[in-house]
């Protein structure tokens, strides 16, 4: 078991041209700017990660007529001078015993909108509303949910990293036993492994044997593992900051005529998913495409959560693949295809890869064989 190379190192220069291009989303959503909090936005736009999120305010101010400033506390400024984003803003310290809203407030506009990270704490919106009365605020889901779907090529390096990583882990997961050991014994396992081949975090490791396979979030239990189980396999984590994300569904012993069935229904949908992506399309269309094909087979019913989701510095973000978002894809843009059947009491079936949209279709990152794999 090896693992793959470091990417590329982010610069000054990615972290100052994303945030000229969010200042500049910003301004078209007619916002005076942005406040960004410690968590996957300021990551993604200052590669700046506090070690850990305190009552101290701090928080990177956009807008289209200053420069970026970061307002950090005093203690924690040499950590931040230390971001490789740093070059690229300017930093603006507060000592305790002092007001964090009156270093900041001079640097928002006194009756402006601004879009703000919704993990901010309520306490800093409030102290900034009770020094500027006139100032207004939207989360940058609500108001800004796309500023990071589309990942430049170093992003996409990381991605792909990932991805790759996942794979090798589920080509090791595959020659371990299954029957006789426990669902939390086998999602050990993937976890131990993601790590090996360099996740420096682990989000998640579904193992959903048998009936378990029907609950699409199932989370590991002490359930042993039977010969003639269904087993559905869902891991990811991040892996040089980005994320990894994919599905096998595999069986001990071989499967029931009516398993193989299901199991090759949701391998069409998936692939049918993957095959409707390409620029211009809407999100919607990668969930109708697949959709379709469960629809046609009679599970339509039986298929009951989004076709998708974005992937990036989280596991979970826009854009999601479901009916009613009609957002269309751009190149660059990477998210899951992964649907799912589920039957309750019985078991349940989900493959799931990693797309990012090319110029003139898509690409998968992940490309372990789909087809149903025996384990023993």
């Amino acid at each position: 078991m090896s693992s793959p190379s470091q990417p590329v190192p982010f610069t000054a220069d990615d972290y100052r041209a994303r945030m000229a291009r969010a200042v500049e989303a910003a301004a078209g959503a007619g916002l005076a700017g942005l406040l960004v909090a410690p968590g996957p936005d300021l990551v993604h736009l200052t590669g700046y990660q506090p070690t850990a999120a305190t009552e101290r305010l701090t928080v990177l101010v956009l807008s289209a007529d200053q420069e970026p400033v970061l307002v950090v506390p005093a203690l924690e400024a040499p950590d931040a001078e230390r971001a490789v984003g740093a070059p690229a803003l300017t930093l603006r310290d507060w000592t305790d015993g002092k007001d964090p809203y009156a270093v900041t407030a001079p640097l928002l506009a006194a009756d402006g909108r601004f879009g703000i990270s919704d993990n901010a704490w309520a306490m800093h919106l409030l102290g900034l509303q009770q020094l500027l009365p006139n100032t207004s605020y939207t989360s940058l889901t609500e108001s800004l949910p796309m500023f990071r779907a589309v990942k430049d090529e170093r992003e996409l390096e990381r991605l792909t990293a990932a991805g790759a990583a996942a794979d090798a882990t589920y080509g090791e997961i595959l020659k371990v036993r299954f029957s006789g050991r426990s669902e939390t014994d086998v999602a050990a396992d993937l976890s131990v492994l993601l790590k090996h081949f360099g996740h420096s975090q682990v989000d998640f490791t579904v193992v959903g044997s048998g009936p378990n396979g029907a609950n699409p979030h199932h989370e590991a239990g002490e359930r042993v593992i039977e010969h003639g189980d269904m087993v559905v396999l869902d891991f990811g984590g991040l892996k040089h900051g980005y994320g990894s994300d994919t599905s096998r569904t595999v069986h001990v012993g071989e499967p029931t005529a009516e398993e193989q069935r299901v199991h090759d229904i949701v391998r069409e949908a998936q692939e049918a998913g993957c095959r409707a992506v390409r620029p211009g399309v809407s999100c919607q269309d990668i969930d109708r495409a697949a959709r379709a094909v469960i629809t046609e087979f009679g599970y339509g019913e039986r298929f009951i959560h989004r076709t998708g989701h974005g992937i990036g510095v989280t596991t979970h973000e826009p854009p999601y693949m479901i009916e009613g978002e009609e957002q269309p894809l751009v190149p660059g843009m990477c998210f899951s295809v992964e649907p799912g059947v589920y039957l309750p009491g019985r078991f349940g079936v989900r493959i799931e890869d990693i797309v990012t949209v090319t110029e003139d279709g898509g690409r998968r990152l992940n490309t372990t064989a789909r087809e149903m794999a025996i384990v023993e």
